[in-house]
């Protein structure tokens, strides 16, 4: 593994101990990696690369799950895939869309998977709605409201997630599941327009072919409902389909489990899978911001006033 002392790697570490798998290597530039005694506190650690490299290379081992920033599960797949390895990224699995295609070349070369955690197409609820707006009309067109609001201290800024060039912006930092799961039930991507963007909130509007989605995502604790003082933190998700809400907050415990029981198994999900939602975040994040113009998320009236905010993004 590496990045194993980054926020995602327990959720990698639990699934792969409670499938019955050994986690051979870790490697991370921090030391801080107390979390595997937890796990698997026989697995060798290294802070230097060229030590993983090596041992790697002595061979018995499978896989390689990606758990690091954002702008380095590139080249980490492309590592693992040419080591004769499968891989596990978690998400995003790409931050541009050439990445992709070179990732399907690399894996016809080499003949190993790179497969990404798409948590959500194995959440009970999402697969039941997938299914329900399948057995409706293939020409209805939904009206959907989706609000995620979850706060971050100020140390978010400062770390490489506030880092556009490397997390790929709010957006794709907080939300790429989310647009994955609206991608996978109501189809591809027609028009999309951001309406306000500012490095800890985003909203606009997706015209997607079997839906027209206002969006709204925060780290901003302000922008959300008031919370019990013992939980000013807490996330905050709603999803509005033709103004009934769906329910999906609880159910995520385990889903990272059930995305290694899917990989394993032959199955998961890959390049291809990944590439909706990651051309439209890469749209996204290049996009001008047009202002309070056309259909907007109501909270978005609340942030950005009457203007044309101008997002900044260094190209």
């Amino acid at each position: 593994m590496t990045g194993v002392a980054g926020y995602v790697a327990p959720r990698h570490l639990r699934a792969m101990r409670s499938l019955g798998h050994e986690l051979a290597v870790a490697y991370d530039p921090s030391d801080s990696v107390g979390i595997l005694d937890r796990y698997f506190p026989d697995a060798d650690f290294t802070t230097d690369f060229g030590c993983f490299d090596r041992k790697i290379k002595t061979g018995g081992i499978d896989c390689l799950s990606v758990c690091t920033p954002n702008d380095l599960h590139y080249p980490q797949i492309e590592y693992g895939l040419e080591a004769g390895l499968d891989v596990v990224c978690e998400k995003p699995l790409a931050l541009d869309p050439s990445e992709l295609e070179a990732m399907v070349r690399l894996q016809e070369r080499t003949g190993h998977r790179v497969r990404t955690i798409l948590q959500l197409r194995y959440h009970p609820e999402i697969v039941r709605l997938k299914k329900r707006v399948e057995r409706e009309a293939a020409d209805r067109i939904y009206d959907v409201e989706l609000t995620y609001i979850t706060p971050r201290g100020k140390w978010y800024a400062a770390s490489w997630k506030g880092d556009v060039r490397r997390s790929g912006g709010l957006a794709t930092n907080i939300g790429v599941h989310f647009y994955d799961m609206l991608h996978w039930i109501f189809g591809k991507l027609e028009r999309s327009v951001v309406h306000y963007a500012s490095p800890d909130c985003i909203a606009g509007f997706l015209q997607l072919r079997k839906a027209r989605v206002r969006y709204f995502l925060s780290v901003d604790p302000s922008h959300g409902p008031d919370r019990a003082p013992d939980a000013p933190m807490t996330a905050y998700r709603k999803l509005d389909i033709d103004t009934e809400e769906f329910c999906f907050s609880e159910g995520f415990t385990d889903l990272h489990t059930e995305c290694y029981r899917d990989i394993v198994s032959g199955g998961g999900f890959g390049p291809d899978d990944a590439r909706p939602a990651i051309e439209t975040l890469y749209g996204i994040r290049h996009a001008v911001p047009v202002g309070l113009t056309g259909t907007y998320h109501p909270l978005a009236a609340h942030i950005a006033g009457a203007g044309r905010p101008t997002y900044l993004f260094e190209r």
